[in-house]
């Protein structure tokens, strides 16, 4: 499997998006798309133990979830870490698609491929099947990366 950072590289956003998509779309089984979730957790970035602080843990989650980020080149590049396994695997998601993007290119993305909204065809997850909505509340990440570039905007 592909470094995190790496699966997407060289795409446009809407072009990462439908490859997650695709990527999803071989598993009809739910038991399989949580599976394949946890691989993808398992390739995220090692996150530092001092760096698990209050500061940087996102409230409202379910499970614990800390959330770093540093602009390199005008580019936002994200690095996190939760308790919880399929918690892993959407932040691995979430940094493939978002990390090494500029803030305009996150503040005009809509989230939906993630989280079962819009066109039935995009779906990751039927309605009944979404693991995101109480692990990491769709709302939240979104609010959580458009905070973040929003706030840096000009850099």
């Amino acid at each position: 499997m592909p470094e995190q950072g790496d699966r997407y590289v060289g795409m446009t956003l809407h072009e990462a998006e439908n490859a997650i998509v695709e990527e999803f779309s071989m598993y009809e089984e739910w038991l399989d798309k949580y599976e394949y979730l946890i691989e993808l957790g398992k390739s995220l970035t090692d996150y530092p133990e001092s760096a698990k602080t209050d500061e940087r843990l996102i409230k409202g989650c379910q499970s614990r979830v800390w959330l770093d980020h540093k602009v390199e080149d005008g580019r936002i590049v994200f690095n996190a870490d939760s308790d919880a396994i399929i918690t892993k695997g959407i932040i691995s998601l979430l940094i493939g698609l978002y990390s090494g993007r500029t803030s305009q290119e996150i503040l005009s993305s809509d989230f939906s491929v993630l989280y079962a909204a819009g066109n039935s065809k995009r779906r990751l997850f039927s309605p009944m099947q979404t693991p995101f909505s109480s692990l990491f509340p769709p709302s939240l990440s979104k609010s959580v990366l458009r905070e973040i570039a929003s706030s840096l905007k000009g850099n």
